[in-house]
């Protein structure tokens, strides 16, 4: 397909550490997060589908978060909701069909869509971003399979949380943790007490909406100054003439005047997003991911000093780079595909 792109993922041996992109990962702990266990030699696995507001990427996950297959394609997002319900489940459907890996048939089992907005596992309720409302979650497929949705930044912090730099540690105070993905918008996983937190209303973790400076830029919500307008990958790359955050990031290295109060402006709101909810939530750990943690330590530098300053009675929580980088969404997908599975 045009615009399409795959990649196949060598499956390890039985005893080896799984590995996504050259990366060792932990093993999920399955009876932990109530999901089912699985053979990994019968190649067993999920269609996992990450929609985003530009591209979707698919695979097919196992248990134990291998990739076996891993493909993008573009999001029609500009052709409305109908189109783009119409993409998501010919890819499902693409990736649904047997196959064979390594010398080994593969029959995904589930499917599991990590999509924007307010989602049920049932049903994609609304998003702003791609137009839709009351999906079902039969929508989005056309193949025989159960099929589970799920918030998409809640997914990836799942994922994140499973075989990232948030998995569970002995040490408590790592059970709570923002995870906070950042491209074309700004949203946050919340892991309270070890345990992802949405909120009355699944609407927790819009960290990309709160205002920090009032009557400030325009915001894609309506309202003016959230933290989205500036820090967004989007929004840097709109300020500064750019197609994407990345060519501005080589624009700051150059010392460039316009990309340099850009980006520290975008180091500035960060901070004092991150500031009000380290005051109110207390975090251990603050994971950065998404398209802009790409740019390590160019962003990751100017924010840890801003949110130090920023808080100063105590200490700032730790702040990293996701240790999944693109691939957090995808394996969220797995885990939700999982947990649409029958309980044995």
């Amino acid at each position: 397909m045009a615009g399409a792109s795959a990649l196949n993922v060598v499956v390890r041996p039985e005893g080896r550490p799984a590995l996504m992109a050259g990366r060792e990962v932990m093993r999920l702990p399955a009876a932990a997060l109530g999901v089912i266990l699985v053979d990994h030699e019968c190649m067993r696995c999920v269609v996992a589908v990450d929609v985003g507001g530009t591209t979707m990427k698919g695979g097919l996950i196992t248990q134990d978060g291998t990739i076996l297959y891993a493909e993008r394609r573009p999001t029609p997002r500009a052709e409305g909701p109908a189109q783009v319900i119409a993409a998501i489940s010919a890819f499902v459907t693409d990736l649904a069909r047997p196959r064979t890996l390594d010398d080994a048939q593969v029959r995904p089992e589930a499917v599991g869509l990590a999509v924007p907005g307010l989602v049920t596992p049932q049903r994609a309720l609304y998003s702003a971003a791609l137009g839709w409302k009351d999906v079902p979650a039969e929508a989005f497929t056309d193949v025989a399979l159960p099929v589970a949705l799920g918030h998409d930044v809640r997914a990836a912090g799942e994922a994140e949380l499973v075989y990232g730099r948030a998995a569970v540690r002995a040490e408590p105070p790592a059970g709570h943790v923002l995870f906070m993905p950042i491209g074309t918008g700004i949203a946050g996983a919340l892991v309270l007490g070890g345990s992802l937190y949405g909120g009355a209303a699944g609407w927790a973790g819009q960290i990309g909406h709160v205002p920090v400076w009032p009557d400030g830029l325009p915001c894609s919500c309506g309202q003016r100054g959230c933290l989205a307008a500036y820090a967004s990958a989007s929004a840097i790359a709109s300020r500064c003439g750019e197609t994407s955050a990345a060519d501005v990031a080589r624009r700051v290295r150059a010392g460039d005047p316009r990309a340099v109060t850009v980006w520290g402006e975008a180091a500035e709101a960060l901070a004092l997003a991150l500031a009000t909810y380290t005051l109110l939530l207390d975090p251990a750990l603050i994971v950065i991911g998404g398209g802009l943690a790409q740019a390590g330590d160019l962003l990751l530098d100017p924010l840890r000093e801003r949110l130090g300053d920023r808080l100063t009675f105590r200490p700032a929580p730790m702040v990293r780079v996701s240790g999944l980088g693109p691939d957090a969404g995808l394996l969220g997908a797995g885990l939700l595909g999982f947990r649409a599975l029958p309980r044995l």
